[in-house]
Formats: structure tokens, sequence, C-alpha cells
């Protein structure tokens, strides 16, 4: 687990306030659940940023609040893509021996059999929803999609026996699938031979 990271509470209300927060280094955020009410803080961006760094998004953070030790995970983060900026995260305190529900980044890995043949391999669904022990969250799950053909598609349900946590997402929810590449493709290069033809 990380160091302990040092959170503040924080005046809520004026965006001032939150302008001036994050112009100081901190990040607004809010924490509540397992034995702790719905707490508006600040934690500094560079502590965080190093947090992350060393035990990824996915990990156990361990704060201190007001001299009370709280570990909390990432419940939701948002972030200003164009400044690659943290805007404002919303911190669950956990209970470290109950397990909890939690969304893992899927891992796709190998070349499948369908793009060597000149398929396309497409991942619609970009998490899994797992439930696991705090200290066992994965950083990501990996699925390996060598054998995927040309018009196959992989759910949860390929996977779930593949997989060492309990996956929470539906059986038909898919992973990743093989299509064949598309009619505008294939009319494009038509076109291109009969112009080298001319």
């Amino acid at each position: 687990m990380s160091t302990v990271l040092s959170v503040k509470k924080r005046e809520t209300g004026h965006r001032s306030t939150l302008t001036q927060l994050r112009k100081g280094g901190a990040i607004p955020a809010v924490i509540y659940g397992y034995q702790l009410e719905s707490t508006p803080i600040s934690i500094s961006a560079k502590e965080l940023k190093k947090s992350i760094q060393k035990n990824g998004q996915n990990g156990v953070f361990a704060m201190e609040l007001e001299g009370k030790k709280v570990n909390a995970v990432i419940s939701e983060m948002q972030q200003n893509a164009l400044k690659e900026q943290v805007n404002h995260i919303d911190f669950l305190a956990i209970n470290m021996s109950e397990a909890l529900e939690t969304a893992v980044p899927i891992k796709l890995v190998g070349e499948s059999v369908g793009v060597n043949e000149g398929g396309i391999l497409m991942q619609p669904n970009l998490e899994l929803t797992v439930k696991v022990k705090p200290t066992d969250i994965p950083e990501a799950i990996d699925i390996d999609v060598t054998a995927l053909k040309i018009g196959d598609t992989l759910t949860v349900t390929d996977i779930r026996d593949r997989v060492a946590v309990e996956i929470i997402s539906e059986d038909d929810y898919v992973i990743a699938t093989v299509v064949a590449p598309t009619a505008t493709e294939e009319t494009t290069e038509a076109d291109d031979n009969a112009e080298e033809q001319a």
C-alpha cells in the first residue's frame, strides 16, 4: 500500500475557492463510504500523482483525515483531457476485510488469427466490473484474444472461468470481436486497382 496521503477538509459552495485550490496544486475531492459521512476534501495533486504512479489508479489509497486513518479507492475521477489535469475525485472509503465491486480495465493480449487474416479487432467495452478484496484489485485484467477468428465474439461467459477474480458484469457483456474488413475499404481497394490498370 502507498504512503499515507494527507487530506484536508474544505469549504464548499464557492467556485472561486475551487479555482484557488487547483492553482495552489490541490485537487478538490469528496470522500464517503465505510464509517464516514460524505466529506468534501482537498488533496495534493503531486502526492496523488506519485501514489498513482506507484500503486496504479485502482489501488487502495491510505489517507489521514483530521487524525483518522481511512482506506479508500477512487470511485470517479473527472479530468480535463486537454490540460491533462484532474478536476475532481470521488473517493469511496472501504473496509479492507470486505470484498467490493469495482471497475477494472481490460487489456487484450496476443494477436488474433482473424487479424492475421485481415480482420479488425474491436473492443467495445474497456472495463469489467469485478468483486474483489481491496488488497487484490488488479491493475488490469489480461484477456488472450489469440484464438479469435473473423466473425468471432468474446463475451464474459467465455472468460469467467479463466479469470482469478469474480466478474459481476453480465454473461453477454462483449469484451472483443473480430470483424471482416468493411465494404468501404474493399471498394476503395477496387478503385485503386482500377486506377492502376487504367
